[in-house]
Formats: C-alpha cells, sequence, structure tokens
C-alpha cells in the first residue's frame, strides 16, 4: 500500500513538471534567450549525461544486437524528431495550446495500435477519436495568441506532429519494456538522440550568451533539463512499476490544468471560449478511447 501511495505521487509529480515545463521554456525561446534547436540539444544532452551518471540505479544490462536497431527508430522518434518539434512548436504557439493538443496522445496510440499491433477499436473509441481529433481542429483553426510573434496555426500543427512521432516511439519502444530496465534502454535511447539533435542545433549552441540570462532564465533552463526531462523519465517508471499503465494514463488530463493555470498566473497565456471548447472536446474524446470497454457496454 505504501508502495501504491509513493507510486501515485511519482505520477502526480510527473504531470506537475510536464505541465510547468511549457511557460519555463517558451519564455526561454520568446525572450530569444536559446532558440528552440539549440535548446533540445541542451535538454538531450543534459539529461543524457544524468542518466549515465545515475545508471548505477538500474541493474547492468546489454543492449542485445537485435534490439539496436529499435532504439535508433525510438530515439528518432522518441528524442529528437519528438523534442525537434515540440519546441518548436511551442515556441509559435500557447502554453494552454500546446498543453491540451498533447493529450491528444492516447488517441493516436490507439489508432496506431489498431494497424501496428491489430488491436480492435470499438465504435466507442471510434467516436473519442472523431471528438479528439475535432477538438485539436478547432484549436488549430480558431485558436489565437497574444504575443504578436507566435503562429498559432503552425505552432499547433507542429505540436501535433510532435505528438504523432511521441506515440510512434511508445509503439516501437513498447516491446523493449519487456526485456529491459527503463535505465538500460532510456540512457542510450537519449545518448543516440543527443548526436541526432546536434546537427540542428550546434550552430544556435555558439550563439547563446549567458550574460544576458536572469535569474529566472537560468532557473527554467536547468528545470527544463533537470526536472521536465531527466526528473519526469525517472519518475515515471517509478508509477509503472506499481500502477496500471491505464492509472498512469489518465494522470495526463491533468497536465493542461496545470500548464493553463500557471501560463495565466505567469501572464504568458490567457483562457478564451475556443480554447475551453476544443478542450473539452479533447478530454470528452480522450475519455472515451482510454475508458474500458465493459465500462461503456462497447
Amino acid at each position: 500500500m505504501k508502495a501504491r501511495y509513493w507510486a501515485l505521487l511519482a505520477a502526480l509529480f510527473v504531470q506537475i513538471l510536464y505541465g510547468l515545463n511549457y511557460t519555463f521554456a517558451k519564455d526561454v525561446m520568446v525572450g530569444g534567450f536559446i532558440k528552440p534547436s539549440g535548446f533540445i540539444v541542451l535538454r538531450v544532452g543534459g539529461a543524457s549525461i544524468l542518466f549515465w551518471v545515475f545508471s548505477f540505479l538500474g541493474p547492468t544490462e546489454k543492449i542485445e544486437k537485435k534490439d539496436i536497431l529499435t532504439l535508433v527508430y525510438a530515439a528518432f522518434f522518441g528524442v529528437a524528431t519528438n523534442m525537434l518539434l515540440f519546441f518548436k512548436g511551442l515556441e509559435l504557439t500557447t502554453p494552454i495550446h500546446a498543453s491540451v493538443i498533447m493529450i491528444i496522445s492516447p488517441i493516436i496510440v490507439l489508432l496506431l495500435s489498431s494497424f501496428y499491433l491489430e488491436e480492435k477499436i470499438t465504435k466507442i473509441k471510434i467516436l473519442g477519436v472523431i471528438f479528439g481529433f475535432a477538438g485539436a481542429a478547432i484549436l488549430t483553426v480558431y485558436g489565437k495568441s497574444a504575443s504578436p510573434g507566435d503562429n498559432v496555426f503552425l505552432g499547433n500543427i507542429m505540436i501535433l506532429l510532435n505528438a504523432i512521432s511521441y506515440s510512434i516511439y511508445i509503439i516501437i519502444i513498447k516491446k523493449l519494456t519487456y526485456r529491459y530496465h527503463p535505465f538500460t534502454f532510456i540512457r542510450w535511447l537519449f545518448l543516440i538522440g543527443f548526436f541526432m539533435v546536434l546537427p540542428f542545433g550546434f550552430n544556435d549552441i555558439l550563439a547563446i550568451n549567458t550574460v544576458t540570462f536572469t535569474p529566472y532564465i537560468w532557473f527554467s533552463v536547468v528545470f527544463v533539463i533537470v526536472g521536465a526531462t531527466f526528473g519526469t523519465y525517472l519518475l515515471n517508471p517509478l508509477a509503472l512499476r506499481h500502477l496500471k499503465a491505464s492509472t498512469v494514463t489518465v494522470f495526463i488530463y491533468l497536465q493542461p490544468l496545470i500548464a493553463g493555470i500557471y501560463a495565466v498566473i505567469a501572464g504568458s497565456d490567457a483562457v478564451t471560449a475556443v480554447k475551453l471548447t476544443a478542450s473539452s472536446l479533447i478530454f470528452f474524446g480522450v475519455y472515451l478511447v482510454t475508458k474500458k470497454p465493459k465500462a461503456l457496454n462497447a
């Protein structure tokens, strides 16, 4: 019972870290302190170092040769493509938009699982998919931002593509999670991913002028690397070890709520009728997709 309690706290804390990440990362990029691609290099490189330093927390395992290519694909979709699209999209859209669109991931995973893993889709889940994508479409087409430098439409499309990329990653690593301890493949995942993102952000790294950094910017950068990357990947396995995957998935509903509240408090975003309508459709869609069939008689 005590282990379950700590697992629930871990799952909650993961979503708090993710929720706050939207505003902290956005403020660093919009302020011109670090460009998106350069920020990704710092994020992946910094987290990779931490994973290797703390690798002693996991068992001593070696990746089998047959799984190396799978690991490369996972790094491509789960680290490189996923994070580059996310940060560039976040730079162009708002924290609330990004966080709401990201919770569409369970719907995308469902669709991919039906093709790749041949999992059955019920009528209720199909309805959930329709609601979810309708909400994402409304948010993308009609959503606006108070910041003149934002391009909400393009930013939302990038966040959606990021969600698709991350969902592909989830499907790819499903078999790896049964064969290896999370620390075993995550440290390699980030190391491979680092070399993938380095060419995109190398020049941006050289252009960083830390003299212009305020204490808040320093904190934001450290938070993104240590908290929203290393911390979340460290806590997620703890939660999954003592909780069902479906239970952990429910916590994703908290992410846009946390992101929205903090973004409004920080003055980085505002709540509108369009955002509320789109969010409701997406929330309901994800609810239908993640709900067990028996509970819905479907």
